[in-house]
């Protein structure tokens, strides 16, 4: 069965040239139309559909013809070339779908003629950005060595990309065409994202903060839920020049006692939940060469001197250890385990042979082992296993490499010490999403140049192996992407390199409790205030409107931008501009090519002699093609590795685990991969049976596949 990517592109666009036949004729029939000027929108807009359909038709038999030579391999179908061209049949289909409805129901009693107007135009906005992303790609295509999916030398033609991008409108992914990539169970939560962040957005920076925000968020967001193009507009103004301290404060909502509280109850309970504070000492730690000699492991320095480390261990059964005084020492002020003198039903169970550490994701300035807590508590029910959570420094307070150092000094403290987690840590297994990914590859690269024990295996799911605004087919999706925008991407990267560095003092840990006092005092005010707020932009939309006009126009910058570079379009195709122009500073820092900050770009040396490593990435990730190359380049140094790559999720899945079967079937994927670290023996005999890359990825798309085929 074909995936839904690799339908007969053919019979796509045969339907798209049909359905806007049929409109076109339907609209300019003989009786007079009962819509006036709706009517002529909507010709129009399916004669410009109909125009980038036959321009795109040939460009996208082009990519269909070469786009296997750059998978991992041919069980594994991935790259930034085929999710280009999936995305754009995706919109292509939507659009079908909608144009069928309208011939169909044009002069019905409940037609809605400015919805289904404004739902095409959106598409039609939409489809003409994703042309000009496949002329890009064909550039790529052209300039790149064969098989290579970036060009990291050529930092001219980056360079280019990044101000075409910085020109470009994207406001119609984020309104009425949200989402419309994605598995269809996700679409409501990428909806209730973008309109909690241009909600939270518009109280960011007044006398409130955390909860208070948040209230207050609510209270003004109903505008932007009756108002997708308003929503849009607002999300891209808020992305195009991004406050990181704004994004940090954003996701750092999710660290709140209510939120996690609502995350725990959805997860499984466990026995053990303790935050640590570990004191900087130095550590001995055997050779891996011979273990009759040891060497130093020195606690983190870097920008600030020696300073804790925080950690949190998770544990669904209490094991021998973990209600030690000498654990509980470093959890001072946190709840104890629960342990057999309180409940005599607990029983401790003995030592795990197995221990995972794990570095969460955040784009490496925002997010803890909290708010990933809810597939790490299932993680330690599924495998039995005591999870160490690792909660390093963020950035710009804490660039590189202080996260690394942090990272790798939890690494050596949890085998010294896995008496204490739970573990006899016979085998030990790094896991980590995105930035995580990325630490879990280069802790394992300062182990082996240590000279110390290098862990058993590695799970990283969509890592950035590649911390520069380098272009690939890939990451042209951060034109569209909600979840990962090209401004908030170079944001983020260009603090953890240290071109956003702010301070040489480690930066506040302040707890939810401690802002909720004050938070509780500015509440009721906030409620007031939000109501009134939100009360008024259904009195009066166009105050709301013209206001969010106002604040993108001033968000200009001040600077003279020219319509995009010198990378020219065919046939005198032109994509729509931005009102508001990003300003995205390149990725120029040194740093940012280090090889235990680019992993992807390191020698041979550095990388040989890691363990089996096992990537999960998603094929609509704007990142996949980070995965696609790290993993071709240690396959090329026979290195053991494997790649799985799922459809129809975006970046950040397993933070969605319990959103939908989609995303909790990935996360099973990454389970699987973890087991295969701990019993590598067994491994081999389940291969048969456990889905492989290829099966996995068209779990979905086969059943979409059926299902569009017959539509069409």
């Amino acid at each position: 069965m074909r995936l839904a990517s690799e339908m007969d592109h053919k019979a796509v666009f045969a339907a798209l040239e049909k359905v806007c036949e049929d409109n076109i004729a339907v609209l300019c029939g003989p009786s007079e139309s009962p819509y006036g000027t709706i009517t002529k929108r909507l010709v129009t807009c399916m004669r410009k559909i109909q125009q980038h359909g036959r321009a795109l038709e040939p460009v996208v038999a082009c990519f269909t013809a070469v786009y296997h030579h750059y998978d991992f391999d041919s069980q594994t179908p991935g790259n930034g070339y085929r999710t280009l061209v999936k995305v754009l049949q995706s919109c292509l289909l939507h659009i079908v779908h909608k144009g069928r409805y309208i011939a169909s129901n044009y002069r019905g009693a409940f037609f809605r003629a400015e919805h289904n107007a404004s739902e095409m135009e959106a598409y039609c906005s939409a489809l003409c950005q994703l042309r000009a992303l496949l002329y890009l790609a064909q550039r790529l295509i052209h300039d790149n060595d064969h098989g290579q999916l970036y060009t990291p030398q050529d930092a001219d033609l980056s360079g280019r990309f990044v101000e075409e991008y910085s020109s470009m409108h994207k406001a119609c992914f984020y309104g009425r065409c949200l989402g419309f990539q994605f598995s269809p169970a996700l679409r409501p939560f990428l909806q209730t994202i973008v309109i909690s962040m241009v909600s939270y957005g518009e109280t960011y920076g007044k006398q409130q903060s955390g909860i208070g925000t948040a209230a207050l968020s609510l209270l003004t967001s109903g505008k932007y839920v009756i108002d997708p193009e308003l929503r849009g507009a607002e999300f891209e103004r808020i992305t195009q020049n991004l406050d990181l301290h704004f994004w940090k404060s954003f996701w750092n909502v999710t660290e709140s006692n209510i939120l996690s509280g609502f995350t725990r109850i959805a997860s499984n309970p466990v026995q053990v939940n303790l935050t640590l504070t570990v004191p900087p000492a130095s550590l001995r730690l055997p050779l891996a060469s011979d273990p009759s000699l040891s060497t130093t492991v020195s606690p983190p320095i870097a920008h600030w001197g020696p300073g804790p480390v925080c950690m949190r261990l998770i544990s669904y059964e209490l094991r021998d250890g973990q209600d030690s005084e000498e654990l509980l020492k470093l959890s001072q002020g946190d709840v104890a385990p629960i342990s057999s003198p309180r409940l005599p039903w607990v029983q401790t169970k003995p030592p795990s042979p197995w221990l995972l550490v794990h570095f969460h994701g955040g784009g490496f300035v925002a997010q803890t082992s909290r708010s990933h807590e809810n597939y790490l508590r299932n993680w330690s029910k599924e495998l039995s296993v005591p999870i160490l959570s690792v909660d390093y420094s963020l950035s710009p307070e804490a660039p590189f490499p202080r996260a690394l150092e942090e990272c790798f000094y939890a690494y050596c403290w949890a085998l010294n010490h896995c008496h204490l987690l739970g573990s006899t840590a016979e085998r030990v297994c790094l896991a980590g999403d995105s930035a995580g990914g990325n630490l879990c590859i280069t802790v394992s690269m300062r182990a082996l140049t240590a000279g110390i024990r290098v862990p058993d295996g590695i799970m990283a799911a969509y890592p950035a192996t590649l911390l520069t605004t380098d272009a690939s087919p890939s990451r042209l999706l951060t034109l569209i992407d909600p979840l990962l925008p090209l401004g908030v991407l170079a944001k983020c990267l260009n603090a953890y390199a240290g071109s956003d560095f702010q301070t040489a003092q480690p930066a506040e840990r302040r707890g939810s409790l401690s802002a909720l006092s004050r938070d509780t005092a500015l509440l009721l005010s906030d409620l007031t205030q939000g109501a009134s707020n939100w009360i008024q932009s259904f009195l009066d939309p166009s105050r709301a409107a013209g206001a969010a006009n106002d604040h993108r126009r001033a968000s200009a910058p001040a600077a003279t931008w020219s319509s995009a570079s010198d990378l020219h379009y065919p046939g005198g195709f032109e994509p729509l501009r931005s009102e508001c122009h990003a300003h995205v500073l390149p990725t120029s820092c040194p740093v940012m090519r280090n090889p235990f900050v680019s992993p992807l770009l390191a020698p041979p040396g550095l990388l040989r002699g890691l363990p089996p490593v096992h990537i999960v990435a998603s094929a609509l990730d704007a990142l996949l093609d980070d995965s696609v190359m790290f993993a071709k380049k240690l396959r090329a140094m026979a290195q053991p590795v494997t790649l799985t790559v799922v459809d129809d999720l975006p970046h950040g899945f397993l933070s969605l685990a319990q959103i939908c079967k989609e995303t909790q079937f990935a996360s099973d994927i990454c389970v699987a991969r973890i087991r295969d670290v701990f019993r590598p023996e067994s491994a081999a005999a389940r291969a048969g049976a456990a889905l492989a890359p290829s099966r996995s990825t068209g779990w979905r798309a086969e059943t979409d596949s059926d299902e569009e085929e017959t539509a069409l």
